[in-house]
């Protein structure tokens, strides 16, 4: 293996990143953002990932080689052993919530590190990148070491690397300009340009959007939302919640728009709903800034929600053992959610068997903005992730 990039504190950091896709694009999503982010900040990246079809409409041009600092590799290449030592070795591993590296990868550089001679100092920072949660474990666990007992890198140790919401934790992904790309879309025509752009028609009514699993109190929400005191359009997201609004107007006896004329009777004139295509990630912020309420679901989405500072609704992804409750309450204290903030987030989430015709009230829309620009400022207040893992990365080598 040649000698690997970076050889002093202030040298560029060369990063192998690693995800494995489950499920809900959150995984791929995360890891695309701070491979972005650190690219955007002169490093140089490997993405190792099991199917990276959704980098196709997530960064356009990534899977071409055409994102400036960012290499998309398929997993399976990281245990090919000769390709892999045919790599300049990276300074940083980076396993992307709990994924495994491969084994062949980890020994691959092993044998480099033994026969050149490496000490530690110049073995790789071993990061394992944790799920954002807001619980109290997360300030107790982040940065912890982890020794490596066997194998290939016996002797060698990772470390636990935690997001989260306070000083003792690893921060938020933030890019360093997107608070300022924020406010100036704010400015003038922006706003309405990038509707019109997306090809949505907006006569100035509210917009609300959609990004969910299939939640139990949907077709509820949908009712509200058409009810609510001047008309609302839903803009509601491609895959999952597309599928889920759909099946939820086609089996509703409660007047809701008519999909099939594109047309509101008399009964259903205060909602709008336009199925949206798949986007970009910075198109999926512009849509976050762009609503009055945006209701979001898994990791990488409720963040963006945060930066956006418009009422939130969230979907936790939820869990059999019912252990998402937990780390939903903890998500409500670390905002500062108001009673009704509350309320709604555990109907949404139907943590306690509520009937699907339960009301989801919708009337505190200025008390829970206020919440979540509170929330905000605090983060802001605080460095990034991107800001924290390079500081914890050096620190470590």
């Amino acid at each position: 293996m040649p000698e690997s990039l970076a050889s002093n504190a202030n040298a560029p950091l060369r990063w192998d990143v690693f995800c494995r896709v489950i499920d809900n694009f959150g995984d791929i999503g995360v890891c695309w953002r701070l491979c972005a982010d650190l690219a955007a900040r002169g490093h140089t990246i490997r993405l190792w990932v099991d199917d990276a079809s959704s980098l196709a409409w997530m960064a356009p041009g990534a899977l071409q080689g055409r994102w400036p600092g960012v290499q998309v590799l398929d997993w399976a290449q990281s245990s090919d052993t000769a390709f892999v030592s045919s790599l300049v070795p990276a300074d940083i591993w980076i396993e992307g919530f709990g994924c495994e590296i491969a084994p062949e990868f980890i020994a691959a550089h092993a044998y480099y590190s033994r026969a050149g001679g490496i000490n530690d100092s110049q073995l790789p920072v071993w990061i394992n990148l944790e799920y954002l949660s807001a619980e109290s474990y997360v300030e107790r666990s982040h940065g912890l070491p982890s020794p490596v007992m066997h194998g290939p890198a016996r002797g060698w140790t990772k470390h636990f690397f935690y997001p989260g919401f306070t000083r003792l934790t690893g921060g938020l992904l933030r890019e360093p300009e997107l608070m300022a790309q924020r406010l100036a879309f704010d400015q003038g025509d922006t706003r309405a340009l990038w509707l019109a752009n997306q090809g949505i028609d907006w006569a100035g009514e509210r917009l609300v959007s959609l990004f969910c699993y299939e939640p139990a109190a949907l077709t509820n929400l949908l009712a509200q939302l058409a009810t609510l005191p001047g008309p609302t359009h839903l803009l509601v997201t491609a895959g999952r919640a597309s599928v889920a609004v759909r099946a939820a107007l086609a089996q509703s006896l409660i007047p809701l728009p008519n999909e099939s004329t594109g047309t509101l009777d008399r009964a259903r004139q205060g909602l709008r709903v336009s199925y949206l295509e798949p986007m970009a990630q910075s198109d999926f912020d512009r849509l976050l800034w762009a609503c009055d309420l945006n209701c979001v679901r898994g990791e990488d989405s409720v963040v963006r929600a945060i930066w956006a500072g418009k009422p939130l609704l969230w979907q936790i992804y939820p869990q059999h053992d019912a252990a998402h409750v937990a780390k939903l309450d903890a998500f409500l204290d670390a905002l500062g959610a108001c009673t009704s903030l509350r309320a709604v987030h555990h109907l949404w989430n139907d943590t306690r068997g509520a009937k699907p015709t339960t009301p989801l009230p919708l009337t505190d829309l200025n008390e829970w903005a206020q919440n979540v620009l509170s929330t905000r400022q605090g983060l802001l207040e605080m460095d990034d992730l991107t800001t924290q893992l390079l500081q914890f990365a050096q620190k470590k080598r």
